[in-house]
């Protein structure tokens, strides 16, 4: 997502000052101002050098070059470049920040979603390695133990047992 060639990229000028909400289905160079909210979530968004803004921003992709005052929730990626200028929060699961930009926030990086195979993986466990203890069970007539196994021996797994 560097310098952007005009037919890849829907392009707002430096001379532009939008105020509001601002959204889309393409890819979006901004250069100018906007003050309000940018909804691009399917797509990517480039700040160019000289773009000020003062939004929330939502989209796939965001690369900022010039000023963001605002939160930033970017589901694949942000780019913060060596001229970028960001005040807010960063949620998104990859991010770059390049020696020499200004970053003021906190970042929250995601997590892809889970993979069914994982889900699938737990609910094989099989029964014979829960341990019900009759002197531990809690008035409820249940007894629940934690047993180590699986691939990874670090993660428990929890049974419960009805008695």
């Amino acid at each position: 997502m560097d310098a952007p060639k005009t037919a890849e990229f829907a392009h707002i000028g430096k001379s532009v000052i939008i105020k509001g909400e601002l959204s889309g289905s393409e890819d979006l160079f901004l250069d100018g101002v906007v003050e309000g909210t940018i909804e691009l979530r399917g797509n990517n968004l480039v700040i160019g050098p000289n773009g000020q803004v003062k939004a929330s921003v939502h989209a796939k992709g965001v690369v900022v070059q010039g000023k963001l005052d605002g939160d930033i929730r970017a589901s694949l990626r942000a780019e913060l470049r060596k001229t970028a200028a960001v005040v807010g929060d960063i949620f998104t699961q990859r991010i770059a920040i390049e020696e020499g930009a200004y970053f003021k926030g906190k970042v929250d990086i995601q997590q892809e979603a889970a993979k069914p195979v994982a889900a699938a993986t737990v609910k094989a466990e099989p029964e014979a390695k829960s341990t019900a203890s009759a002197s531990a069970a809690p008035a409820s007539g249940a007894s629940a133990s934690m047993t180590v196994g699986g691939s990874n021996p670090m993660a428990p797994h929890t049974s419960v047992t009805k008695v």
